[in-house]
């Protein structure tokens, strides 16, 4: 059975060669030309995989591949003519599986999407909890314990505190920890990560000392 790729593009003429690519290498295709589209698409046809500009109409791309990337693991490949380092880390942060910049080659997205495919198939996530000492971060429950005691921290907190868990004394640049906050309106100012970053510490009490300051980068989660 072939498999469907979901191709979220506004610029019409752009879609329409990337979904003849797809179709002479075999593929099924959907198409939606704004972000709301995509998600409605999304539920409906079951994509193996999304090809995302990241300019769109009424939801952009980001803001997409958030609320997909809370309910799966679908692959996700973004394709957007802005190159700048922020936007690849925030488009990475937010689970993007490959970022692709315009102008594009077809034949190289093609050749991702492969590849892509190859390493990963789309499925419904298992509930997520990392655990560093006697803290436990619960995506699946949205809830983070310390030494067992369940810790008052709101959903951007705990969604950061979760990205520092996954891997702990791996340092998060500021741009990652913004992306994963899901406040799309704040992605120009990192200082908002800062802001967290202090309630969360004050909210762990002792136990938030653990979340190191990295000087001019961001932060990370130690493990004594």
């Amino acid at each position: 059975m072939a498999q469907t790729i979901l191709i979220v593009e506004d610029e019409a003429r752009l879609a329409e060669i990337l979904e003849d690519y797809l179709k002479r290498e075999g593929f099924q295709t959907e198409r939606a030309k704004n972000g709301v589209q995509a998600l409605e698409l999304w539920r409906a046809a079951q994509p193996d995989l999304i090809l995302l500009d990241l300019m769109l109409p009424l939801l952009d791309g980001f803001e997409v591949a958030r609320r997909v990337r809370a309910e799966s693991d679908l692959p996700i490949i973004m394709l957007t003519a802005r190159d700048d380092e922020v936007d690849k880390l925030v488009g990475l942060g937010l689970g993007a599986d490959d970022y692709v910049v315009k102008p594009y080659s077809p034949r190289e997205v093609i050749a991702r999407v492969k590849a892509v495919l190859r390493r990963a198939k789309g499925q419904v996530m298992a509930p997520e909890v990392y655990r560093v000492g006697a803290l436990e971060v619960n995506l699946g429950a949205f809830e983070v314990r310390c030494e067992g005691q369940i810790m008052d921290l709101t959903t951007s907190e705990i969604k950061l505190l979760a990205l520092l868990a996954k891997e702990p004394n791996r340092v998060r640049q500021r741009a990652e920890l913004l992306a994963v906050t899901g406040d799309a309106a704040a992605y120009a100012d990192e200082r908002t990560v800062d802001a967290h970053i202090k309630n969360i510490r004050r909210k762990l009490g002792p136990y938030g000392d653990r979340i190191d300051t990295v000087r001019g980068v961001g932060y990370k989660l130690m493990v004594h």
